[in-house]
């Protein structure tokens, strides 16, 4: 049976093509002792794939959750008073845990993948903001490193598994490239973010229409063809510096070209529709697992 085709409807990517040869062939046997190689195949592959399906939901939690993660963390460092230094220890150790929890799990968790994703969001612009503020390195050269250091992420990773699809991500040596590569993705979006509305001016409104665009027009390339593990990548990207942008623009004072929101409001927004979209995603996936089940049976 060939693979499923793309649900335009849902926003979803089809399986790569590498992917499924890989199965095919390898026959690897997965922790449940189930081989992946008979006509099922790619059922299996998503019901074993530690990330999730890429649905506008996704791509809704992704912004947001970026908007809620630097947020939460400027809270910490400057309301709360706890400092750059210890903030940045904290949310370092908070995604370790989160991390060393969504990779000893056996299987995909709304709640558990999200909330790794929002410290990676937090850590990985920490990291930007520390070589930028402390360091004194130019958001030109921060933007070139990020670029190139998950250029290099992309290549190893490629060079061993043979493939970047996020659809086979269901072995521990796959799940640790996913996340280096999500952990630069937010970097590198952080520093082009930042060296588009900061160094070249575009402001918070043009931020958001100029990021915004190339998201659509990168979507636009991704339904007419074009290769669905590249766009991704490049969305996935883009996404990071639209909900900077979004977030500052609805909570900066109007003196300063926002909406004049405050960060309060506008985080616990966002958060709460995050939790909605999640806990909804919960729902969903608990149903999919109880109908695999009976099916089973």
């Amino acid at each position: 049976m060939d693979p499923p085709a793309t649900n335009l409807t849902r926003f979803t990517l089809p399986v790569a093509a590498s992917d499924m040869h890989w199965i095919a062939s390898a026959r690897p046997r997965c922790s449940e002792g189930q081989i992946l190689g008979d006509p099922w195949s790619w059922r299996l592959a998503r019901m074993l794939n530690k990330v999730p399906e890429v649905t506008l939901a996704f791509w809704v939690i992704k912004i947001m959750s970026t908007t809620v993660g630097e947020t939460g963390a400027d809270y910490l460092a400057v309301h709360v008073g706890l400092g750059t230094a210890i903030t940045d220890g904290i949310m370092l150790t908070l995604l370790v845990a989160s991390l060393l929890m969504q990779l000893r799990a056996r299987q995909y968790v709304p709640w558990r993948y999200w909330l790794t994703v929002v410290l990676v969001s937090v850590v990985g612009t920490q990291i930007t903001d520390f070589l930028t503020d402390k360091l004194d390195i130019s958001l030109y050269a921060s933007t070139t490193v990020f670029a190139a250091a998950l250029a290099v992420t992309f290549a190893v990773w490629y060079a061993v598994e043979r493939t970047l699809s996020i659809h086979t991500i269901f072995t521990r040596r796959r799940e640790l490239f996913y996340w280096t590569a999500i952990l630069f993705t937010f970097a590198l979006g952080t520093a082009a973010g930042d060296l588009a509305t900061e160094a070249l001016q575009l402001g918070f409104r043009l931020g958001v229409v100029a990021f915004g665009a190339l998201i659509a027009i990168t979507a636009l390339a991704y339904y007419y063809g074009a290769n669905p593990v590249l766009t991704f990548w490049i969305a996935y990207v883009l996404t990071r510096p639209l909900g900077a942008s979004l977030g500052d623009l609805l909570s900066q004072a109007k003196t300063y070209g926002g909406l004049g929101l405050g960060t309060i409001v506008t985080s616990a927004t966002f958060l709460a529709t995050i939790v909605i979209l999640v806990t909804w995603l919960s729902i969903g996936e608990n149903g999919q697992r109880g109908a695999q089940k009976t099916a089973n049976d």
